[in-house]
């Protein structure tokens, strides 16, 4: 193994505070080149995109490679990437416009599994158009999705699934599901935020048909991806400005992009890339460099979620030991959440308690709306990380 986390985390300025980060679930902290090239963008000569001037050009070039960098990290079509202000904008874009064929009597399947964000604006698409919503529910021993089949029929126009619960770490067995969905006529929007920071993403091989993320949960700065073939954006029409360009991608994109967070993104998933010392393209050093981080966070995984195993009072939800992203939900017997949080957070130790948005999930497992601690793992995560929060929790006072 050549992960060399130590070298890693020297180019995080944010660890240079102390803290043990696990809040990287809700957004991950940035390395020093994400930051200089979103601020090198901002204080370049800039303008609108064009060919004219050495600003438009500029302009015109990070659009491009931002496009080619995300195709790269998902095996997608650059023709195909749409950027917007984040993954919850991107995805009410979408619900509305493909809502525009939708009518009564058809169908569309959520998840209680997922985050808000890939369920209300279904819901509420669907709502407007007079089609009816099916739940696909989970077991909440397990936290794995029940069979999507019986919830299929000929009416059924699209499923949205999470391919990593952002509260439990559980990982559907997409393929599977894009096969359902697709024999019964339908079309697979997947909700990739949790995944793409941990696992290398191939949209042919999961067969989602739309596969949204989060360039701030992989190292990023704040912004949302849609990629989906283009062949399939063709075919939608959303509601846009008369003078903007009809042509795909950029028909979704509303406005002027954020050309400094595109620099960022295109950086971020450089940074990736580079994990491990290697050579050749980007998306052959992104296969070597993901495979080497996933070793590394299944290991500390299998620490931290032995370590609160280990400890009396720990209910730790769902089934940690399953194929999962490194991420575990605990809760202390007699302690709430939020004081579990507060006081790792006295410790330097950053686990937040909460439902993360995944309120369905979190009221399904029986938690309420208040959820529990989610202690997410990331690329600078160290066993000496893991360590110290299990020794905070272990010193948490009780009653």
């Amino acid at each position: 193994m050549t992960y060399d986390v130590q070298t890693i985390r020297a180019q995080f300025p944010a660890l240079d505070g102390g803290a043990a980060h696990f809040d990287g679930p809700g957004g991950s902290q940035v390395p020093r080149v994400v930051g200089d090239a979103v601020a090198g963008t901002l204080c370049a000569a800039i303008a609108n995109r064009g060919v004219v001037t050495a600003a438009e050009r500029r302009a015109s070039e990070v659009v491009a490679e931002a496009r080619l960098a995300v195709a790269d990290l998902l095996a997608a079509d650059p023709a195909g990437v749409v950027f917007g202000r984040s993954m919850t904008q991107l995805t009410y874009d979408f619900s509305r416009t493909l809502a525009q064929k939708w009518g009564p009597g058809d169908e569309v399947v959520v998840t209680r599994l997922d985050h808000d964000a890939n369920i209300r604006p279904w819901v509420q698409a669907a709502a407007a158009a007079g089609a009816t919503v099916r739940w696909l529910d989970f077991d909440p021993a397990t936290g794995e999705l029940a069979p999507v089949a019986g919830l299929l029929s000929e009416r059924t126009r699209l499923v949205a699934v999470t391919a990593a619960s952002n509260l439990l770490g559980t990982r559907p067995d997409i393929p599977a599901i894009a096969a359902e969905v697709h024999r019964a006529g339908a079309l697979l929007y997947v909700d990739g935020v949790h995944l793409t920071p941990h696992a290398l993403v191939d949209l042919t091989e999961l067969g989602a048909d739309f596969y949204a993320c989060s360039p701030y949960k992989f190292l990023g700065p704040h912004l949302g991806v849609v990629a989906a073939a283009p062949s399939l954006l063709e075919t939608l029409h959303p509601d846009k400005l008369l003078p903007s360009t009809n042509a795909v991608p950029e028909r979704f994109e509303l406005g002027t992009l954020p050309y400094e967070l595109l620099a960022g993104t295109t950086a971020a998933i450089g940074f990736l890339a580079g994990l491990v010392p290697g050579a050749g393209a980007r998306r052959s050093r992104l296969a070597a460099s993901m495979a080497e981080l996933e070793a590394h966070e299944d290991a500390l995984l299998t620490r931290l979620d032995g370590g609160l195993a280990a400890l009396p009072g720990v209910t730790r939800h769902g089934a940690p030991g399953r194929r999962r992203t490194p991420t575990v939900l605990f809760s202390v017997d007699g302690v709430p959440s939020q004081a579990v949080y507060e006081h790792l957070g006295a410790l330097g130790v950053n686990a937040p308690a909460g439902s993360f948005y995944a309120l369905e999930c979190s009221r399904h497992l029986g938690l309420g709306d208040t959820g529990a601690v989610r202690a997410g793992i990331a690329p600078y995560t160290t066993e000496d990380d893991v360590d110290r929060l299990l020794a905070g929790v272990a010193s948490l006072p009780r009653g």
